[in-house]
């Protein structure tokens, strides 16, 4: 960490929270150790992971920067809690159960200075799944316009320390999920845009039991929660945003029409087999 100093070289704080994850965390650790921009640290929040976990992060801990263990307070926590202690100019947040190509952040780094307006850059993405399927994934980044209307990056960003503490950093009280999105939401509030590395340079598992899936199992209540907590965004929006969800709702009735379709031929033709069969032997 000091080097980076020594260089004039800005440090890149790589945090990583982690609730029982005693499988994962070893590579996604291992992922920001390995990366070739060579002004880094890592931080490590144990979120009040269970005892197997722990030992895991006792072995990691001589190779990391710090270990910070706190009783269980949900991810936007240990992200804000983790981000506070970091000495970086820059924020890498990187879930325990992911993991980046070693080239992310250089890449990010080399973007940053290339242009002030960017707010977060994350890449495309190999959507690891638990049967060995592999599947890319290429989010479409962009400005406020793009982020109400979903999350428009990942989970797992970088972006400047200064603006996560003028947003006032992740919202705490979200525990259920989209804690994300809504905090990418306050960051490009006032303007810059999330840019997207054309390479698929972060990993992420698709797991049955992820934030993820516990989210979308109450999605109407987090969405609810954005739309009214950004209601002055949504306002100013408001045409954009009406157009969008009655496009969404088209899409989706089309699709259930297509499906109920399919399946009306189904059974049509099932009930209408046996007396085809029957017919061809009359002829």
């Amino acid at each position: 960490m000091p080097e980076a100093k020594k260089q004039n070289k800005p440090l890149v704080s790589v945090v990583i929270p982690c609730y029982n994850d005693p499988e994962y965390i070893k590579q996604s650790v291992k992922s920001a150790l390995k990366q070739t921009y060579p002004y880094t640290e890592v931080i490590v929040v144990d979120d009040g992971s269970n005892e197997k976990t722990k030992g895991v992060l006792k072995a990691i801990e001589p190779k990391i920067t710090k270990l910070i263990t706190q009783e269980n307070r949900g991810q936007s926590t240990a992200r804000n809690v983790g981000i506070k202690q970091a000495q970086g100019d820059y924020i890498l947040v990187l879930d325990s159960d992911d993991y980046f190509e070693p080239t992310f952040c250089e890449k990010a780094m080399l973007r940053f200075e290339q242009d002030d307006s960017i707010k977060m850059i994350t890449s495309n993405v190999t959507r690891l799944f638990s049967n060995g399927k592999k599947e890319l994934f290429k989010p479409c980044g962009g400005t406020i316009k793009n982020f109400i209307k979903f999350n428009c990056a990942t989970g797992s960003v970088m972006f400047k320390k200064y603006d996560w503490q003028s947003v006032g950093g992740y919202d705490e009280a979200m525990r259920q999920g989209f804690e994300d999105w809504e905090f990418y939401i306050r960051l490009v509030k006032a303007g810059g845009y999330a840019y997207i590395i054309q390479e698929p340079l972060f990993n992420y598992r698709i797991k049955e039991h992820s934030t993820t899936t516990k989210a979308n199992k109450v999605k109407y209540d987090l969405l609810k929660y954005i739309y009214y907590k950004h209601k002055d965004i949504y306002t100013a929006h408001f045409e954009l945003f009406v157009d969008y969800m009655l496009h969404k709702i088209k899409s989706e009735e089309f699709g259930k029409k297509m499906k109920t379709e399919r399946l009306e031929y189904k059974i049509g033709h099932a009930v209408l087999k046996p007396f085809r069969y029957i017919k061809s032997f009359i002829k």
